[in-house]
This record gives C-alpha cells, structure tokens and sequence, in this order.
C-alpha cells in the first residue's frame, strides 16, 4: 500500500509541475551524430544570511533509427552559514535499441554520491523491455520494466534487517515511463519517473522524479529550471524520506 500511494503522489505531482519545470534536454535527431548540452546554474547571498549553490551538468545523446545512446553527469553543491546543505554527484548512461516498431530493450548503469543522504557511493545496473506508447516529431512517451542491481556504500552504517550494516547490495524491480514534448518551437518539456521495489527485502523501495522545462534564447542558448524528488523509503536514522531540489540555470547546446 505505501508504495501504490507514493507512485500515485508522484506521478500527480509530475503531471502538474510538467508545464511549468523541467530539464534541460539535449537534441535527438536519428542521424547518428553525438550532441551535448552544458548547464550552469549558481546563487549567492551574502549580508543577514550567507548561502550560496552550483549546479553543473553535462549531457550526450546519439540516435539513429534503430537505437540510441545517452549519458549525464550531475554535480550540486549548496551551503547556507558555512555547513553543507547539498553535496551531490552522479553519472548515468543507458542504451536503447529497437526491437519492433512499438518495442525496445535497454541497458543502463548509474553511480550517485550523496553524503548528506547518508550514500558514500552507490553502482547501479539494470537491464530490461520497454514500449513506445507514442512517438513523433514533437516528442515521445515511454515506459519500462526491467531486472537492476544496486550496491551501497554508506557513510554511517545503517540499519538493514535488524542488523547495522556499512554496504548493502539487493536485486531491485526496476519501473519507469520518461516522455518529452516541444510545446512550442522554442520550448520544450521532459519528466521521468522511476520505481525501485528491492526485491531483497519486503517494503522497502527508493523513487526517482525529475521534471522541468527549457526556453530556448538562440540556437546554442536556453533558460532552464528544474525539479529533482528523491525518495527512499529507509534512509536510514535521522535522515529525511524525501529529497527535493529546484534548480534555474543556462545550457548551451553543442549540436
């Protein structure tokens, strides 16, 4: 039951912050050429309260007819009055190839390093079946199913079944559905939405939901702002479920 209300709660919020936040996306054009797209973001204020954050991300894509590879690289840091209030790093890739039409498998593997969640590292690698439920010029939408594994490394060792423990790896159910659309010649939308039930033990899950919007300035330019949920459903003693951020910035397009 929990995890049928969260998907539900996610899912609702996705639908409503969709035409409002998303991230940026780098160009899909099936003709086999790598593209990539850079994002800053920063803010700093000083005086009463002293706080500051930078968000980098770096993003690559090729498409061809048939297939398509993607890779991103993140790096989030915050800080308010001097103490650390995000510290975050992660890499994915996956690969999707057309089976049918309708169908495709993929690959994918992910690392993630967030201290501040308790996560000195964690590897990630999943494979599975997934459908096209539409796709055209405009935009496409997604879902998956699919087999993961995933290993982590905690800074302070956590409870798991009972038993404080310094690592935990588990076979995870891995869900999704990703869809991304252009509004408008010179705005774009994208959100994602993954599940992870471990399979290892009953209950226990973590959640993915990223969502936003891009405006393009000129050709190479855009204006993003970005909304990342992280959830986990046992993060461990004194450490919050959930983990949300909003992110403005500037990307440039290298196509």
């Amino acid at each position: 039951m929990p995890c049928r209300t969260l998907i539900a709660a996610l899912t609702s919020a996705a639908a409503l912050l969709a035409p409002t936040l998303s991230q940026a996306q780098v160009t899909l054009i099936p003709d086999g050429q790598w593209r990539y797209l850079l994002t800053a973001g920063a803010n700093v204020s000083s005086g009463n309260n002293k706080a500051g954050s930078m968000n980098l991300a770096a993003e690559g894509a090729q498409q061809s007819p048939d297939d398509k590879w993607t890779w991103s690289a993140k790096a989030d840091r915050a800080q308010n009055a001097g103490v650390a209030t995000t510290e975050r790093y992660g890499l994915r890739t996956q690969y999707d190839r057309d089976l049918s039409p309708d169908w495709f498998g993929f690959g994918s593997g992910e690392t993630l390093r967030d201290k501040l969640a308790n996560i000195a590292a964690r590897y990630s690698l999943a494979s599975g079946l997934g459908r096209h439920v539409w796709r055209e010029d405009r935009g496409y939408f997604d879902v998956s199913v699919g087999l993961g594994y995933s290993h982590d490394r905690y800074v302070t060792p956590t409870d798991i079944r009972g038993t404080p423990r310094g690592t935990y790896g588990r076979l995870e159910l891995v869900l999704a559905e990703e869809s991304s659309h252009r509004l408008t010649d010179t705005t774009s939308l994208r959100q994602k939405f993954s599940l992870y039930p471990d399979l290892r033990e009953s209950g226990r899950y973590r959640a993915v939901l990223d969502t936003g919007l891009t405006v393009a300035m000129t050709e190479a330019m855009n204006v993003t702002a970005g909304l990342s949920y992280r959830h986990d459903s046992k993060p461990g003693p004194d450490i919050k479920k959930g983990d949300a951020m909003f992110v403005t910035g500037v990307s440039f397009r290298l196509d």
